[in-house]
């Protein structure tokens, strides 16, 4: 009788990354390229360090008949190349691959920042933020440029040094790269923090060493080892399977199943039947415009509005502890992590969840007011919960003219800070609890006290998909933005009947045949809100010459006079003389100037118009040749 394939066998994580190494374990050459960014390492080493699962492996014994051309992981030595691997790694390369960089390697990591900055990062954790329980994990690893000292804003005085082993133990700053191997890190330590009047300092890195290196140590990962013999056609079907598979269990179908045990359909709350609309259908149509089959919230999602649910519920808890005498790490957190939405009681969710609904349909109308009509157009999706949260929280007291004024204060400093990207939960955790303060006359919250915008940032606002970028152009639309050709503002009846989206002022064809790089002309300085007959008529024709078209008018449009047309261009905060001359750098030069004065009033702060260039290389481009930029070479053992 035929018996199984494959193996499931738990193997230690410094065996598979020491045979990723050494060459043991190779991948198949078609698989993609090492691209995780800066915060998921943080959060698998976070993982990891609770000894938390981050999914199983699955590998391919060589020999049989798949005969996968094999290459070594990003980063392994030239050594590795020679080796006749014993397995190929079909699912979990970015992960170890991301380990074995952060771990073994013992050389900087190339990665991507949340703005889509390609950076050189060391990574260490944080002894302290580690044992402390009331800290979230991942807040405790932290990533360090190449030469380990984070500067103070544009290059001032440093605020973390870490570049000696004795600014490491001063700081208790364990490093990433020895969590296998910490008996000499230890030894320096201990010698630092010699004496009897640091005996707990010792004692914590014990603890630390503890509760958490030993983690690493100790860590066995699943593997299901297919063997040699696997056919072809199964290893195919299970690349596509692990590759691009179905849904993954979330925590809404998790809460579904317990809320289910009392009798409740949560699936049902959201979805409706065919009697009743579901919340998810209400939100969809929440202020759904004519010839448009979604509204602003169609993307929120049902993980979303429980996380909303799950920030009401934590605040109060700690409100209440904080009214029986509790303090320090007695108090719980306020948040809306997966474990928070797990540990969501069903009586909390009936209490909040008409609230908290409400809370999103105001924050649809807040996002109408700033010119923000589609998806499409959406900054940020994830900051719509502490949106809606807020609101929901705050309730009429949103109609106020001054705390309007704060609120897209903060909304503009999340979207240029660029500060709602990824790994959010705790900015949505803090926004919910420090925005409605603020309006209660507290002090300004993080998202707006810690955030600054660069003036640099608009010549790399190039991709469609930008935050920073989308917003640009709504700030456009709400300072009164008309269309060159009919005049008309960008009110959402002309933005959906005109089809209207962003386009270039100086047409890319009169730039390419002028020499001028895509770098350049694709930067939203050059890009403004048209609509689709308007920017036919512009064409790739020289600014003097469609400014000429449109006055002329035709058949099937009036003409323009100049005055007008000149009108209409300042409107866009454009200098008719410079486009009427066709002169370029003038353009860019003096409406960078004019983007940059809209951007400070929306943040109500000064920009940053200094020479210290930001930290990283601008990999802000498709997504093909972001990868190709970080495929590393492989690295001589030395």
């Amino acid at each position: 009788m035929p018996g199984s394939t494959f193996q499931t066998n738990p193997v230690d994580l410094l065996k598979v990354l020491d045979d990723c190494h050494r060459g043991v374990i190779q991948l198949p050459d078609f698989q993609r390229s090492w691209v995780w960014d800066e915060d998921r390492i943080k959060s698998v080493i976070a993982s990891i360090s609770r000894a938390f699962p981050i999914g199983a492996l699955m590998s391919l014994d060589t020999g049989g008949p798949v005969n996968f051309k094999p290459r070594p992981v990003e980063g392994a030595p030239t050594e590795a190349r020679g080796v006749v691997p014993q397995s190929l790694l079909l699912d979990g390369q970015q992960r170890m691959t991301s380990l074995y960089q952060v771990t073994l390697r013992g050389k900087v990591v190339e990665t991507v920042t949340p703005k889509k900055k390609r950076v050189k990062r060391w990574f260490y954790i944080d002894i302290r933020k580690a044992l402390d329980a009331g800290t979230d994990r991942e807040e405790a690893i932290v990533g360090m440029p190449e030469n380990r000292i984070e500067r103070g804003d544009f290059g001032r005085a440093g605020e973390l040094d870490l570049s000696s082993a004795e600014q490491e133990y001063a700081h208790l700053m364990y490093p990433v790269c020895q969590v296998f191997d910490w008996d000499s890190w230890q030894d320096g330590f201990d010698e630092y923090w010699a004496g009897d009047e640091h005996k707990a300092v010792r004692a914590a890195f014990r603890t630390f060493k503890k509760e958490v290196l030993e983690n690493f140590k100790h860590y066995r990962v699943p593997v299901i080892a297919l063997d040699r013999s696997t056919s072809k056609e199964a290893v195919c079907v299970v690349f596509e399977k692990v590759n691009t598979g179905g849904k993954a269990l979330d925590a809404f179908e998790l809460v579904t199943a317990m809320y289910a045990a009392s009798g409740h359909e949560l699936r049902k709350d959201w979805y409706g039947d065919e009697k009743t609309k579901g919340r998810h259908r209400r939100l969809v149509d929440t202020l759904r415009l004519a010839d448009t089959e979604k509204g602003i919230l169609a993307g929120v999602s049902n993980t979303d509005f429980l996380q909303a649910v799950s920030l009401f519920y934590t605040r109060d808890r700690r409100r209440a502890a904080v009214e029986a005498g509790k303090e320090g790490k007695e108090l719980p957190a306020v948040s809306g992590n997966r474990q928070a939405l797990l540990d969501l009681p069903l009586e909390a969710y009936i209490r909040y969840e008409t609230q908290v609904e409400a809370g999103f349909v105001r924050a649809a109308k807040f996002l109408h007011m700033l010119n923000i009509y589609r998806i499409f157009d959406l900054p940020y999706q994830s900051q719509i919960v502490p949106l809606a949260t807020i609101l929901a929280d705050i309730g009429d007291a949103w109609e106020h003219e001054a705390n309007r004024a704060k609120l897209f204060q903060w909304y503009w400093n999340g979207v240029f800070g660029e500060l709602y990207g990824s790994t959010v939960e705790s900015r949505i955790a803090r926004d919910f609890v420090e925005v409605p303060d603020w309006l209660r006359g507290g002090k300004a919250p993080s998202t707006v006290s810690e955030t600054i915008f660069r003036a640099d940032r608009l010549k790399t606002m190039r991709m469609r998909l930008s935050a920073a970028y989308k917003g640009v152009n709504a700030l456009l639309m709400r300072k009164g933005a008309k269309d060159f050709r009919s005049g008309q503002k960008f009110d959402h009846t002309v933005f959906f009947g005109e089809n209207v989206d962003i386009h270039h002022v100086f047409p890319q064809a009169w730039c390419k045949g002028n020499g001028i790089s895509p770098t350049v002309y694709d930067s939203i300085i050059n890009k403004t809100p048209l609509s689709d007959r308007t920017n036919r008529i512009i064409g790739g024709a020289a600014p003097s010459e469609y400014l000429a078209k449109l006055e002329k008018g035709s058949s099937t449009a009036p003409s323009i006079e100049d005055a007008t047309l000149d009108g209409h261009l300042r409107s866009h905060l454009i200098d008719p003389a410079q486009l009427r001359s066709d002169n370029f750098e003038a353009f860019m030069e003096s409406r960078q100037k004019a983007l940059l004065e809209i951007i400070e009033q929306a943040m109500g702060k000064t920009a940053y118009t200094g020479n210290v260039p930001e930290e990283g290389l601008d990999v802000e481009s498709d997504a093909e040749t972001a990868e190709a930029g970080l495929t590393m070479p492989l690295q001589s053992a030395a």
